[in-house]
């Protein structure tokens, strides 16, 4: 039923452009994961940023907090109401040291994660119309399918020897992953035709990962607040 799904919004976004005459988007902006899974509970767990700085050890959602970016075509389908198609993109690489371990000589144990989250997906989208309007506030919701994948390189401990030996190694897993989102925002008309977008969206998304991290969880929701420039044609 899933992989269905995912398949329908694909074959949806890879409609001709000229179906959906309207208008484009082009946002850039912080996307910020909710990190609420099994995944990154370990990863607090085990990892630190710094493990010389003040405060409680361990990663936090914050961190994960990183650059997004996305581009949307979308057209009107009724009064009011646009139909848009969406590719958004974020990543995110933290350098990470064990929080309780170090090497012999007193050394970190440093290692690096890497998340990188694409969304593509379908919004539709309650907007005024009217090319008079200076100020058009607007809500949407849609579904999509997002594509991941994580990464760990660098050095790590093996903990199922006793002796717990340090080795250099990397994991990686990838998959994709049902979602929905909703979003709220508003477009400030600039010129006739050019307006400048604001945008807060929330996604939801979680998957049973694959490769190296079998029988983990992953949780790709959170929020994203965006600014960028739309286009009309």
């Amino acid at each position: 039923m899933r992989k269905g799904l995912i398949v329908s919004v694909l074959a949806l976004t890879a409609l001709p452009a000229t179906t959906w005459a309207g208008n484009l988007t082009l946002r850039v902006g912080a996307f910020l994961p909710r990190a609420d899974s099994d995944l990154f509970s370990d990863a607090s767990e085990l990892y630190t940023l710094d493990p010389l700085a003040p405060g409680p050890p361990g990663l936090t959602s914050s961190d994960w907090t990183g650059f997004t970016g996305g581009i949307e075509y979308a057209g009107v389908v009724a009064r009011n109401v646009e139909f848009g198609i969406h590719v958004d993109g974020y990543s995110r690489t933290l350098d990470t040291a064990y929080r309780d371990f170090t090497r012999d000589s007193g050394a970190d144990i440093l290692q690096t994660l890497k998340l990188t989250v694409v969304p593509t997906g379908v919004t539709v989208r309650i907007v005024p119309s009217g090319r008079r309007l200076r100020f058009a506030p607007y809500i949407g919701g849609g579904v999509d399918a997002i594509y991941y994948e994580y990464e760990a390189f660098g050095d790590f401990i093996d903990f199922f020897d006793p002796d717990q030996p340090i080795f250099l190694d990397s994991f990686r897993s990838t998959g994709w992953a049902l979602g929905f989102h909703v979003a709220g925002g508003a477009r400030f008309r600039l010129t006739r035709d050019f307006n400048l977008v604001g945008e807060y969206r929330y996604q939801w998304g979680e998957d049973d990962m694959g490769g190296d991290f079998l029988l983990n969880r992953i949780d790709l929701s959170g929020g994203s607040a965006t600014l960028g420039f739309n286009i009309s044609f």
